[in-house]
């Protein structure tokens, strides 16, 4: 069976690379039980709670995040000196749900 694939357009070269950024980011099993923590509690946390969570260093934990948040399955708010991390189920709605229906 062959697949002939349409012109190569820039809003699908986009879309695609949205896809593998998200897929790159879920292939960490760090940042799954992030992802796994945020679904279950369904609210904003603090990054220092999620880190106690899943038992991951200051550092380590600011490099997933900056991953997650890259790859549009997070949002992070600043209020104070905290920054509160919740999911962002538009994109995982997007690129997890819909995966079939956005290629």
């Amino acid at each position: 069976m062959t697949v002939e694939l349409m012109g190569g357009s820039s809003s699908t070269d986009m879309e695609d690379e949205a896809r593998v950024k998200v897929f790159k980011a879920l292939s960490d099993p760090i940042r799954l039980q992030i992802i796994r923590y945020l679904n279950q509690v369904h609210r904003g946390v603090t990054c220092g709670e999620i880190g106690g969570v899943v038992d991951i260093s200051k550092s380590a934990g600011s490099y997933h995040f900056k991953v997650l948040r890259e790859a549009r399955l997070t949002i992070t708010r600043k209020e104070s000196r905290e920054k509160y991390v919740s999911l962002n189920y538009e994109t995982l709605d997007k690129y997890l749900t819909r995966f079939f229906d956005t290629l």
